[in-house]
């Protein structure tokens, strides 16, 4: 299936909301989706363009389950299983594709970014900027990589694009000076979260997009890249690490504005697109985006924690941006096995600040719950986990600037084993059958009515 097939299936099934009225890619797009929020969308008549644009398509992990037609439960198995055994990518690109692939039925080769819908989010951010993008880049040693860039525009063919340091796509560009690339918009949640996912340098992260769902690929137009044949948009061109420009503000997953930096230049020269091509818009710091952003981890957090304990779910949950907190349930044996689960979950996800290990018992989707735990199982002198400073995240505003360093505290919330374990678990209410005491509504008026004849 892909992505249009799904909005194609939502509006069948009557989820997706149509707005035909017109509306500006400047600001309105960003408010309008905020406050559907998590209502799907498309926006039929953009002022600035001549394509549409969606959002809030994958805002939940419900959304995503949906598409896969899997439980939420499935949802981390099916990501481990996709990292630990991706499917290769077999036979000639573009065989099997009738006709020209879709997202390469228009192509112009002077390119003119200010016909995209690209949205202007915030007051205050510096320019319009493309952030669903999936990045297709090659190293000659390593091979094909995918990752995510937000891309800031500022001219009818450049755009400034946000490097972090210490990502593969960094390594590239440090080696090789410039790196062409593909940037897809438009893509199916199997592409958006093997684009997230953070695996070793050298695997081709279309492998694992490809364990989750099969895709097919074609040579892009003007770079020697493959790329998905059914993205709605492509835009290829150079990316040239001495060449920067001013990049941001921005308003991130923490939803607070990121600060101004010079950044390299990506410099457009083709874009593809389908005939009747949707814009995939991604409100920065709303659901959508933390759900894209975060799920994709904690797969690397459960396999981390399962090589020292059982465990039995891991939520990065949207109160901590979806990326600076990570609850992780574990089957506990030992004493220590919360203390081996922090630091395990800190393995997984370099960037995490907090980690929270509850044990079978704690809904780790359960805002309460987990308070609960913190509340009656946690002392801090004892199931407190400090980490030695280290670096943490860029999105952090609270991080040491420049060096992004940060203190990670681990919450072990898990109750003591053994005899004393019952003064630490909720005892439940009696069950009751209420239709003994509270009859229906309409019940008793019928009740009233025999009475009075």
């Amino acid at each position: 299936m892909t992505l249009r097939d799904y909005i194609n299936r939502l509006d069948t099934e009557g989820r997706l909301m149509r707005i035909a009225e017109p509306i500006s890619k400047t600001f309105e797009i960003a408010a309008v989706l905020k406050e559907l929020e998590p209502q799907p969308v498309i926006f039929e008549n953009v002022i600035e363009s001549d394509h549409r644009v969606m959002g809030n398509i994958f805002c939940t992990k419900n959304d995503f389950a949906d598409y896969f037609d899997i439980s939420v439960a499935e949802i981390i198995p099916m990501l481990t299983r996709a990292i630990e055994e991706p499917s290769f990518l077999l036979g000639e690109p573009g065989k099997g594709i009738k006709g020209i692939a879709p997202c390469q039925e228009v192509v112009q080769l002077n390119p003119d970014l200010n016909s995209l819908p690209i949205p202007l989010h915030f007051e205050g951010d510096g320019g319009s900027y493309i952030t669903a993008g999936v990045f297709v880049v090659k190293h000659p040693k390593y091979g094909q990589n995918l990752d995510y860039h937000r891309c800031m525009q500022f001219s009818p063919t450049e755009m400034a694009i946000r490097v972090v340091k210490g990502r593969h796509f960094h390594k590239f560009l440090d080696d090789l000076g410039q790196v062409d690339v593909a940037v897809c918009v438009g893509n199916a949640p199997n592409l958006l979260a093997a684009g997230a996912i953070s695996v070793e340098i050298g695997i081709d992260e279309l492998t694992i997009a490809n364990a989750l769902e099969p895709l097919q690929l074609v040579k892009a137009k003007t770079v020697d890249l493959l790329i998905p044949a059914d993205a709605e948009i492509v835009l290829e061109g150079t990316v040239y690490r001495d060449r920067t420009h001013a990049e941001g503000p921005f308003v991130d997953l923490t939803e607070t504005q990121d600060v101004v930096r010079q950044e390299p230049v990506f410099q457009v020269k083709a874009i593809t697109h389908r005939m009747d091509p949707i814009w995939q818009a991604l409100l920065p710091g709303a659901l959508e985006h933390k759900l894209l952003m975060g799920m994709p981890r904690e797969p690397t957090i459960y396999q981390k924690v399962n090589e020292v304990v059982k465990c039995l779910d891991v939520n990065i949950n949207p109160g901590g941006c979806s990326w600076l907190h990570a609850i992780v349930q574990i089957d506990k044996h030992h004493e220590d096995d919360g203390e081996k689960a922090i630091r395990a979950a800190f393995a997984g996800h370099r960037s995490c600040k907090h980690v929270y290990v509850v044990d079978k018992d704690i809904d780790i989707y359960d805002p309460l719950q987990l308070e609960w735990a913190m509340a009656t199982r946690f002392q801090g002198d004892r199931d407190l986990v400090m980490l030695d400073i280290e670096p943490g995240s860029s999105l952090d505003p609270s991080a040491e600037s420049g060096t992004k360093l940060t203190t990670k505290m681990g919450f072990d919330l898990t109750a003591p084993i053994g005899e004393t374990r019952r003064h630490y678990e909720k005892v439940p209410y009696p069950n009751v059958d209420l239709s003994r005491f509270i009859k229906p509504k309409n019940a008793e008026s019928q009740s009233r009515g025999d009475a009075e004849i």
